[in-house]
C-alpha cells in the first residue's frame, strides 16, 4: 500500500465519532475540575479509594470503640435517641438491644485484638472464624449489650451510620454485609461534607491546607470505620474551611456555604460538646460575608443561641452516663473514676491539676503526636515513620502556597484563644470521665482528638507569621508544590494501609 493511499483512505463515521468524543470527555473533566476545584476533586477520588480500603481490611469491630459505636448507631438506627440505662451487676451502666448474630462477632472480635499475637505473627487470630460469624443472617435474637461511653452522645453523629444500618436492612444483607454497609455510609458522608467544604476554597490557595488536613490517615482510617469522630470530623473540616475562607481570606460565602456554616452551629457541639466554641466563632464573621444584610444582624446569634441552649439540653440528658464511665477501666479501677470528686480537686487544689497535666505532657506527647497521624484502631497499629513524614511534608507546602490572612488581630487572637481552650476542655473532660481520682497522668487523651482543631490552628498561624514559599522571581508557580502535596497524601495513605494490613493480617 502507498503513502498516498493511507493518507487518502476515507474515515468511518465510527472513527470520527471516536475521535469527537475524547475532547468533549476531556472538556467535560475540565468543567467539572472547575466547577469543584482540583483539591475537592482529588479528595474525592483519594479518600474514597483509601476510605474503602480502610473499610474492608480493618476486621469487624477493630475500629476505636468500634463494639460501643456500633451499638450505638443500632440504638439510633431502631429510634432509640436517648441514653437508656440497662441492668448491670457492675454498677451504672447505658446500652441496648443488638441482635445476637452481632454480639457473637463483637466477642469473638474483642477476645483476638485483647488476646492478639507478638511480633511477627499477625495480629488476627483466625481469619475463619471471622468469615463464619460475618456469614450469618440476623436471627431476631436480641442481646442488651454495654456502651456507656457512645451513649453520651447525641444521634446526630450516628445518622449516616444509622441509614448505613437500615439500608443493610432492606436488603437483608448478612453481619458482614451489615457491618461494611454501615462503615461506607459514614464515608459517604465523611467525603460528601469535606468535598463540599474544599469546593468553597476553590479559587483559594489555602485549599490545600484544609486539604492536608481531611486526608491525614488517621481521618481516613476513622471515616472508613463505624465511629461518632467521622462525621464530627467533616463538620470540624467544614466549619474550619468556611471560617478560613470568610474570616480569615475575607471572601462572601455563597448562600449554601452560609446555610452550612449556620447549621454547623448547631450540629457540631451535638456531634462532641468540646467543640462548642468553635462552633460559635461564626458570630466573627461580618454579615456581609454570611450574605446577610443589617436588618438580619440577629441570625447568627439566633443559630449561636440554638446551638448554645442544645448543648446545653443534651449535656443534661446525656449527664447520668459520666458516673459509669469508670466501667471502661479494668476491674480494679471500676468505682475509681468519679466525676464530682475530680472536678471539687481542680478547684481546691489547681496547682496539683496543673502538675499532673504537665507531667502528662512529658509521658505521652509523642503517643499524642503519632497519633495526630493515625494509631489506627484497637490493634494498636501506628502508622510508619514514612507517612508521618510525607504528611509533614504535605502541610508544610500547603502552609508555605497558602495566602496571607487578613483577619483582624482582635479576631485572629480569639480565634487562637478558643483553639486553647478547646484543648484544655479536651484534657479536663478526659480528667473528670476517664482518669482515675488520684492518677498519676490524664488518661485517654488521643491525639485524634486535635484533627478538627488543626484546619484553624494553622490558619492562626498563617495570621502571625509571613513567611511563605515564593519562586527566585518572588512569585509562586503553584504545579510543582501541589504535585507534591497529592504525592506526599497518596505515599502516607499507601504506606498506613500497608503496615496496618501486614501487622493486622500478616
Amino acid at each position: 500500500m502507498t503513502d498516498s493511499a493511507v493518507t487518502d483512505s476515507p474515515v468511518t463515521d465510527s472513527e470520527t465519532a471516536a475521535t469527537d468524543s475524547k475532547p468533549k470527555l476531556s472538556e467535560r473533566a475540565v468543567g467539572v475540575v472547575r466547577q469543584w476545584g482540583i483539591a475537592s476533586c482529588a479528595f474525592t477520588i483519594i479518600a474514597a479509594i483509601f476510605g474503602t480500603v480502610f473499610a474492608v481490611v480493618t476486621p469487624p469491630f477493630w475500629g476505636h470503640d468500634e463494639v460501643t459505636q456500633f451499638g450505638r448507631a443500632y440504638q439510633v438506627a431502631h429510634r432509640g435517641l436517648l441514653p437508656h440505662e440497662i441492668n448491670d451487676s457492675r454498677g451504672i451502666a447505658y446500652g441496648g438491644d443488638v441482635d445476637a448474630t452481632f454480639d457473637d462477632l463483637m466477642g469473638y472480635a474483642v477476645r483476638d485484638y485483647v488476646n492478639n499475637g507478638e511480633d511477627p505473627e499477625p495480629r488476627v487470630g483466625d481469619s475463619d472464624g471471622y468469615d463464619s460469624l460475618e456469614s450469618q443472617h440476623l436471627n431476631g435474637d436480641m442481646h442488651t449489650i454495654w456502651f456507656t461511653n457512645t451513649a453520651a452522645y447525641s444521634p446526630v453523629p450516628y445518622l449516616p451510620a444509622a441509614v448505613g444500618i437500615q439500608t443493610a436492612e432492606v436488603f437483608d444483607l448478612d453481619v458482614g454485609g451489615f457491618l461494611l454497609m454501615t462503615r461506607l455510609a459514614g464515608l459517604l458522608a465523611y467525603v460528601l461534607i469535606v468535598g463540599f467544604a474544599l469546593r468553597a476554597l476553590r479559587e483559594r490557595r489555602a485549599q490545600w491546607l484544609v486539604f492536608t488536613v481531611a486526608m491525614l490517615p488517621i481521618a481516613i482510617f476513622q471515616a472508613g470505620t463505624i465511629t461518632a469522630d467521622t462525621v464530627t470530623n467533616a463538620v470540624a473540616i467544614l466549619v474550619g474551611a468556611l471560617l478560613l475562607k470568610s474570616l480569615f481570606l475575607g471572601d462572601r460565602l455563597s448562600k449554601l456555604e452560609s446555610a452550612a456554616l449556620l447549621t454547623s452551629v448547631i450540629v457540631l457541639p451535638l456531634c462532641k460538646p468540646t467543640y462548642i466554641f468553635v462552633a460559635l466563632l461564626v458570630l466573627l464573621v461580618p454579615l456581609d460575608r454570611l450574605g446577610l444584610s443589617p436588618r438580619f444582624r440577629l441570625v447568627p446569634w439566633g443559630f449561636a443561641a440554638v446551638g448554645t441552649l442544645s448543648f446545653l439540653a443534651w449535656t443534661k440528658i446525656s449527664g447520668g452516663t459520666t458516673n459509669g464511665m469508670g466501667l471502661m477501666r479494668t476491674k480494679d479501677q471500676w468505682n475509681s473514676v468519679r466525676p464530682s470528686e475530680q472536678l471539687q480537686g481542680i478547684l481546691t487544689d489547681p496547682v496539683n491539676f496543673i502538675a499532673v497535666f504537665w507531667r502528662s505532657i512529658l509521658r505521652r506527647d509523642n503517643k499524642w503526636f503519632d497519633g495526630f497521624f493515625g494509631e489506627l484502631g484497637f490493634s494498636w497499629v501506628e502508622v510508619p515513620a514514612t507517612t508521618i513524614v510525607a504528611c509533614l511534608l504535605a502541610i508544610a507546602l500547603s502552609v508555605g502556597i497558602a495566602e496571607r490572612m487578613t483577619v483582624s488581630f482582635r479576631k485572629a487572637l480569639i480565634v487562637t484563644l478558643v483553639v486553647a481552650a478547646t484543648v484544655g476542655m479536651i484534657y479536663v473532660t478526659l480528667y473528670l470521665t476517664f482518669s482515675p481520682v488520684g492518677f498519676y497522668i490524664i488518661d485517654g487523651i488521643q491525639g485524634r482528638y486535635f484533627v478538627p482543631l488543626a484546619i484553624l490552628f494553622f490558619a492562626a498561624l498563617l495570621r502571625w507569621t509571613s513567611l511563605r514559599l515564593s519562586d527566585p522571581s518572588g512569585g509562586l508557580n503553584l504545579r510543582a508544590p501541589v504535585i507534591i502535596i497529592i504525592v506526599a497524601t497518596v505515599i502516607s495513605l499507601i504506606t498506613a494501609v500497608a503496615r496496618y494490613n501486614l501487622y493486622v493480617w500478616g
